[in-house]
């Protein structure tokens, strides 16, 4: 993967490279983004960049040796490492670690360019209703795989996409190796949420922070790969807040989206007029869906939400909504308001994380619309 394969983020990339003609490369680098801003291409593109012998123009070759491997993921000096479980009608006996799965990861990362996130990583190794994973025997196996001389590059580079996901025992164990690495041995990893990780693993590594691609950025993307009209593209793009995946969903999705915005507008319907029969039909609906889809649903509502109080703030110009959703939630946001907006969102939180952590959804969400019923009053 070289640089120009990035989707924006040219200025990380200028430091980046800068910083490899300056000889300032640290060993232990954290790259730090959000869901989508690519990240994790970044952090590859960096390692190719590093082991490529004829870089050039701020960016490797792609055609020597180790371009080549790297394109294929398969360069025999860089590793990746990556949460895993046991998949659907497995022995749970096995030992998860990355190397079992480097197929499936191989494939996945070059079909998607490496913009995913964690559950549509889930969704390809089949563990859709469990949590990944870096366990010590993965720990064990970075400090194997370490102890051997580079097989070809000047670089041994351990790749370590969401170290988040480590155990504490794994993390304990690399300790060590990060903040006194063999000579030659970098650790990037790649990182959602950092504030999970160890603070002694904060405190050993440079951080990177990689913030959403530019809005123009990602119109021009999905003009050029989804073929939209250029109204189609900006929208998209303001909506997605810097977000490649989220902007691509909605334009490949839009059925979905307007069957999320459709169940949103239901729930508060039905919440005003206080009709609480049809509100627990409304759950059940909502709770027939796959976890992910509520998820989504729950994460777009919570958007819909603080944009309606924006606007009944005053402040439309900082909304991100679509033409439809505005014509709905201009009428609604007086519902929205100091009164309520925190207990809302309370609400809406909560959900979320009974969801998340595979709480029931017959249960959690008639408590949701009946709560929210409650909230949602008369001017």
């Amino acid at each position: 993967m070289q640089f120009k394969e990035i989707i924006g983020q040219e200025e990380i990339i200028r430091q980046l490279v800068h910083g490899v003609e300056g000889g300032r490369i640290s060993h232990a680098q954290l790259f730090v983004g959000g869901e989508g801003v690519g990240a994790l291409p970044l952090a590859i593109a960096y390692a190719q960049y590093l082991n490529c012998t004829n870089r050039h123009d701020g960016d490797s070759c792609g055609v020597c040796p180790s371009c080549r491997q790297l394109a294929q993921l398969a360069h025999p000096d860089v590793h990746f490492v990556f949460p895993v479980n046991t998949p659907k009608g497995k022995s749970g006996g096995e030992k998860p670690i990355s190397d079992t799965y480097v197929a499936v990861w191989r494939k996945f990362v070059i079909q998607t360019g490496g913009y995913f996130n964690e559950p549509m990583w889930y969704s390809a190794l089949e563990i859709d209703n469990k949590q990944g994973n870096i366990s010590t025997f993965e720990a064990d196996e970075i400090i194997r795989k370490l102890s051997f001389k580079a097989f070809e590059s000047e670089y041994k580079v351990v790749i370590i996409w969401l170290p988040e996901r480590m155990n504490v025992q794994a993390a304990n164990k690399l300790l060590k190796i990060i903040e006194e690495p063999w000579n030659k041995t970098l650790f990037l990893m790649v990182s959602e949420n950092p504030e999970r990780l160890l603070s002694t693993i904060l405190s050993r590594v440079q951080s990177v922070q990689v913030s959403g691609i530019a809005e123009r950025t990602i119109a021009s993307e999905l003009i050029r790969h989804e073929k939209v009209s250029q109204t189609v593209a900006e929208q998209a793009a303001r909506l997605s807040c810097g977000n490649w995946i989220e902007a691509r969903r909605m334009i490949r999705h839009a059925d979905e989206q307007d069957f999320f915005f459709d169940l949103f507008v239901r729930l508060m319907r039905l919440s005003y007029e206080n009709r609480h029969l049809e509100l627990l039909e409304w759950a059940e609906t909502v709770a027939a869906l796959g976890r992910e889809e509520q998820k989504q649903w729950l994460e777009n509502s919570l958007r819909l939400i603080r944009d309606s109080y924006m606007l009944t703030a005053g402040v439309a110009q900082i909304t991100f909504l679509t033409d439809r959703e505005y014509e709905f939630c201009r009428k609604f946001a007086p519902y929205i308001h100091n009164g309520n907006v925190e207990r809302v969102v309370d609400e809406m939180e909560l959900a979320m994380r009974q969801i998340v952590q595979n709480g029931n959804p017959r249960i959690v969400f008639p408590h949701f619309a009946l709560s929210i019923s409650k909230l949602i009053n008369k001017i």
